[in-house]
């Protein structure tokens, strides 16, 4: 009987027994599975062109922009634009059509338009409501103020220096030593153009200076 108890003991104990656990072998990558994901991490060559196209594009319109602007320095201003002439501009930017201005600025009132180089040109409105076809730069020989029309008195008086032009705007007291620079006045279109004038100055019968 005893025997018996013991015999069934030992065969419950190795019943519970736990097996030892084997460690899994890594498994093996198969060759196709690592050329698949090699693959991957390296572009093919039309890739690699198309990304070294988009970095030397995205390079080239900052530098390509810098050195238009670095050229364009050295470029002189031109007076106006095609054939010379260039369109005045009013106060707000707009262009100046003839009547209207006219119309706006009757004789014997004189008043600023933005005309060649960026400056401020005078039109002239004759009696007959027709403009003159020179237009006068406003600014002064001596010091580069802006010299106002003083209807008044019938002249050009400029407020800093005391320099003192007539109604043609040639100089009649200095210290400015030249008279205001001259330019061609044209209808083009119904639009005020105004030119460079190249001619003999017809106020003082001497080659016009603003030309040097």
């Amino acid at each position: 009987m005893l025997r018996i108890t013991i015999a069934a003991l030992v065969a419950s104990a190795n019943a519970f027994s736990v097996a030892p656990i084997r460690a899994a072998s890594p498994a093996k990558a198969s060759p196709i599975t690592m050329a698949a994901a090699e693959g991957e991490l390296v572009p093919d060559m039309q890739r690699r062109t198309i990304m070294n196209l988009v970095l030397l594009g995205g390079a080239g319109v900052p530098v390509l922009w810098l050195a238009g602007g670095f050229v364009y320095f050295f470029i002189p201003p031109s007076a106006g634009g095609g054939g010379g002439g260039l369109t005045a501009k009013d106060a707000l930017g707009d262009d100046v059509k003839t009547a209207v201005w006219a119309k706006a600025h009757p004789f014997p009132e004189r008043s600023l338009v933005q005309g060649l180089k960026g400056d401020a040109h005078y039109l002239i409105v004759k009696q007959d409501g027709s403009l003159e076809n020179f237009a006068l730069n406003a600014v002064c020989t001596h010091l580069g103020c802006v010299v106002p029309w003083n209807r008044a008195q019938n002249k050009y008086m400029c407020p800093c220096h005391g320099s003192q032009y007539d109604p043609t705007g040639k100089v009649i007291r200095g210290p400015a030593p030249l008279s205001l620079a001259l330019a061609h006045v044209d209808d083009v279109e119904g639009n005020v153009v105004l030119s460079p004038w190249t001619e003999t100055d017809f106020r003082t019968n001497t080659a016009p200076w603003w030309k040097s």
